[in-house]
Order: C-alpha cells, then sequence, then structure tokens
C-alpha cells in the first residue's frame, strides 16, 4: 500500500514538473514573440545604412555597430524640438487632469448634493459616444476660439477623462465610511480629508492613471496631428509621420529606427521604474471596508 501511495506522489509530481516544464515553454516563447520587434527595431538603428542595404538576406546580428543613425535623425529633422513638444504637452495635460478628475471624483464618491446620481448618469453617457465626434467638436470649437498651433489648444481637449473620473469615484468608496466619519467629527475639511486621507490610501491607484495618461499623451497622434500644421509644434508623433513621409525616412530605414528609438526609450524607463505601483494598481483598488 505504501509503495503504491508513493508510486502515486511521484507520478504527480512528474505530472506538476512537466506542466511546470511547458509553462515555462510557452512563456518564454511569448516573451520571445513580443520583445522580438524592440530588438529588430534596436538592431537596425545601430546597423549603417551601407551595411543595412546590402543585407540582402536580413541578419539577426551586426558585428560594427554605430550611432551616427541617432546624429542623423536628430539632424535631419527638428526630433530635439518635437521631444520637447511632447515632454511638454504630456506634464501639463497629465497635471492639469489629475487636478480637475481627482476633485471630481472625491465629489461624486463622498459629498451628497442633489441631483449627483443623474448627473453622474449623464456622464457616464459621455462614454457611449464615438470619440470622432468629440473630436470634430473639440476641432470646431478650438478653431472658433482661435488656437489652432498653439499649446493651448492641444491642451485643453485632454484635461478631462470621464473613465478616469469613474475609476477614481470606485477608488475612493472603497475606503471604509468610518474613516471621512471620524475626519468630520474631528473638524477637518474635506480638501484636508482628500489630501491627507485619500491620496495616500489610493496612491496605487492614482500613480497607475498617472503612467497610462502619459502613455496616452505620448503616443497621441491623431488630435496633435488634426489641431497642428506648423512644424514648431509638431510632437513626436508627427515628427515620426513626417521622417517617414519625407525622402529622408524612405531611404534612410536605420536612422528612422534610430529616431523611433528615441522616443520609445522613456516609456520604457517610465514602465520599469514604476511597475510595481502599477501592477498593484491594477490588481487593488483600494482598501475594502
Amino acid at each position: 500500500m505504501n509503495e503504491t501511495y508513493a508510486a502515486i506522489e511521484k507520478r504527480a509530481a512528474r505530472s506538476a514538473r512537466i506542466r511546470k516544464f511547458l509553462t515555462y515553454l510557452l512563456l518564454v516563447f511569448w516573451a520571445l514573440l513580443v520583445l522580438f520587434p524592440f530588438y529588430w527595431m534596436i538592431l537596425t538603428s545601430v546597423k549603417s545604412y551601407g551595411a543595412y542595404n546590402t543585407e540582402y538576406i536580413p541578419k539577426f546580428y551586426t558585428l560594427s555597430p554605430t550611432l551616427q543613425n541617432y546624429i542623423e535623425a536628430f539632424t535631419a529633422v527638428s526630433l530635439g524640438r518635437y521631444f520637447w513638444n511632447t515632454l511638454l504637452f504630456t506634464v501639463v495635460t497629465t497635471a492639469l487632469m489629475m487636478a480637475v478628475i481627482i476633485p471630481a471624483a472625491f465629489a461624486f464618491s463622498r459629498l451628497e448634493f442633489k441631483g449627483k446620481n443623474i448627473v453622474f448618469a449623464l456622464f457616464l453617457s459621455l462614454m457611449m459616444i464615438p470619440s470622432e465626434l468629440v473630436i470634430i467638436t473639440n476641432f470646431v470649437t478650438i478653431t472658433n476660439w482661435g488656437l489652432r498651433n498653439s499649446y493651448l489648444g492641444l491642451i485643453l481637449p485632454s484635461v478631462t477623462s470621464v473613465f478616469y473620473i469613474y475609476l477614481l469615484k470606485e477608488n475612493f468608496e472603497q475606503i471604509p465610511d468610518e474613516l471621512y466619519k471620524a475626519a468630520k467629527v474631528d473638524g477637518t475639511s474635506d480638501l484636508k480629508y482628500l489630501l491627507r486621507v485619500v491620496l495616500p490610501i489610493s496612491r496605487p491607484t492614482i500613480v497607475t492613471v498617472v503612467i497610462l495618461k502619459v502613455i496616452e499623451c505620448w503616443n497621441s497622434y491623431v488630435w496633435p496631428r488634426l489641431i497642428t500644421d506648423d512644424p514648431f509644434y509638431f510632437l513626436v508623433s508627427n515628427g515620426i509621420q513626417e521622417i517617414r513621409e519625407n525622402g529622408f525616412g524612405r531611404e534612410n530605414i536605420p536612422a528612422m529606427m534610430a529616431a523611433v528609438v528615441v522616443i520609445s526609450v522613456p516609456l520604457i524607463v517610465l514602465f520599469l521604474i514604476f511597475r510595481k505601483k502599477i501592477m498593484e494598481g491594477v490588481s487593488r483598488g483600494g482598501t475594502k471596508g
């Protein structure tokens, strides 16, 4: 009987090892599949123009890497200017959005006022409107205000988000009511309660929202392309499109890839720095009462 139990345990352990091996094998395969485009982008960016054009069969390595493509990417077009515009647009838009959505989410989650549920339902209904219709409305409004080809015209339509207000509202509502009641008994104002209690508890979710908004702003293409036709206000997405459309981008693929690497690095670094906060914000929405 003992031998039978031992044999069963041995087979179970062997099956567990096989499943674990297959799982890791699948994960490694999937990781290689996902990361290969990034590897190819970086590899191409360090190949010389001549070496790239003489490769009839693409090589997965290079013996003579060069940084000349990065120099050409910054000198052929105003990539530095596009980079600065995108950084300014991202930082200002994200900061203004957080200043708008945090008080809005707190008001909907904690404050009591007439018609709150109706107003919030109307807010949620805006998510049903196609983004193309919103872009058309924003374009007409910004044009009528004379804000085309300006930083203000780029930033204004992106300073709020119904989805992020909803996300933070649900997060704030998970904070126990007893904390709010105790704070009010102590004479704490709503603003002080928001700053000293709600924000520290909800930090993972807030960091996640900030990161998502930064990525959204950094990758923004349609609205900047629509509202600006002056290269002085181009973002990196517009800059990459300009590089691709002119002769430089179509001929010098390695330099084009170098420009893409330069634009992608900030987002990759941002994720590597805040990856734990992002995962924590996604996995938990706050403190359950």
